[in-house]
């Protein structure tokens, strides 16, 4: 089973990302920081995280770039409600990261995880 992370300051939407991952076979770790994302990576394996761009505490490009400095091909959806995300460009540790736009629906979720896994050279063990 894969296990994801997933970081999102927003109850309702970590929420909903855990459900739709859950039912289709992932291992899900929520944090409701970047600061406990981090925190959450630092302790344990993980063969994904979904990470919103605009935390209360924290950048996600920071945070997402803290992830990819402890593993560089992790598999990475950045999400936002903002419409443009042209400033994932920014950095080295953002490549091959999928951008996923606020509101998605739950495939639209697992398709970009499939995206991200793919951009990193693998696939995921669950059915996505």
């Amino acid at each position: 089973m894969s296990r994801v992370l997933v970081i999102d300051d927003q109850k309702d939407v970590r929420a909903m990302v855990a459900i739709v991952l859950r039912v289709n076979r992932f291992e899900v770790v929520e944090a409701d920081s970047g600061a406990a994302g981090l925190r959450a990576f630092a302790e344990a394996a993980f063969d994904a995280a979904i990470v919103d761009i605009f935390l209360g505490d924290t950048s996600g490009v920071d945070v997402i770039a803290g992830l990819r400095e402890r593993a560089p091909g992790l598999p990475v959806v950045a999400v936002s409600g903002m419409t443009a995300l042209d400033f994932m460009e920014q950095s080295s540790h953002l490549a091959d990261v999928v951008c996923l736009q606020k509101p998605f629906r739950p495939n639209d979720l697992l398709q970009a995880l499939r995206r991200a896994q793919a951009a990193a050279g693998g696939e995921l063990s669950a059915t996505v």
